[in-house]
């Protein structure tokens, strides 16, 4: 069986993002022998709805957007950017979609930010203002190793690493996590400034992992970058429909 997984795509308005970002997602998810199905973000939500029957997994990308800080009770400071509430509402309907039926989900840079801000938590607005950082968050697609991450001992994520803590990841956000959001645990966080780098459900039998950073663009050189695709990819092969009676929405 093909294993078809939803993402959405990264924007409403900015094409040229889309077309420069969303090829990458595509070919890490078929290099791991998955179909994606965009989903578009201008459709009707019974549309979504349909496309989301046929799926076994979610992935949230990265976007050009900020997510609006009204959608966490802060008020927006001047380095926060646009938000895409185009983009949003996608993100609610396949969170709300993959929750209950316990379907899989891998959230990538803004992707984690969003599904902290749909499990009640809070983001940083800009890194450099807010927490005055020395590091670099943001250093351009082309620089591979922007900073050290550590991994969390015993978490999902330091398995699909093969229990290595220490690491190298790619960078390119200007927000991060601040408050954690309900039942997420920190599994990593960059050494250097102690920033949020990735998150993941406490939860052993549902897999939600969360990164800060793009394993799509580093698929093809970065072991860690394969096995988050490959982890992501063999639990959906694996998952089976889940009765949403028995289920419980997480937002």
């Amino acid at each position: 069986m093909t294993i078809r997984i939803a993402i959405p795509e990264p924007t409403t308005s900015d094409a040229a993002y889309n077309a420069r970002s969303l090829p990458t997602y595509v070919a890490a998810l078929q290099s791991t022998g998955a179909m994606p199905v965009i989903i578009p973000l201008h459709e009707r939500q019974d549309r979504v709805a349909r496309l989301l029957a046929g799926t076994q997994g979610v992935l949230l990308p990265g976007s050009g957007f900020d997510v609006d800080p009204e959608r966490y009770g802060d008020v927006r400071i001047a380095a926060c950017g646009p938000a895409d509430p185009g983009r949003t509402a996608v993100d609610e309907l396949l969170l709300q979609d993959a929750f209950n039926l316990h379907k899989p989900i891998l959230a990538i840079c803004q992707g984690i930010q969003s599904l902290n801000v749909w499990l009640n938590g809070t983001l940083i607005q800009d890194l450099e203002t807010v927490l005055k950082t020395a590091v670099n968050h943001a250093p351009g697609r082309e620089i591979v190793n922007a900073h050290p991450i550590r991994i969390v001992p015993g978490s999902r994520l330091a398995a699909i690493a093969g229990n290595v803590a220490d690491e190298e990841c790619n960078s390119s956000h200007h927000q991060a996590i601040s408050r954690v959001g309900d039942n997420l645990r920190v599994t990593a966080v960059c050494t250097t400034d102690g920033v949020i780098e990735a998150v993941e459900l406490d939860s052993p039998d549902h897999f939600v992992v969360g990164v800060q950073w793009h394993p799509e663009r580093t698929y093809t050189s970065s072991s860690l970058s394969r096995a988050l695709f490959t982890a992501f990819i063999h639990t959906a092969e694996a998952w089976r429909p889940r009765p949403v009676e028995t289920s419980v929405a997480t937002a």
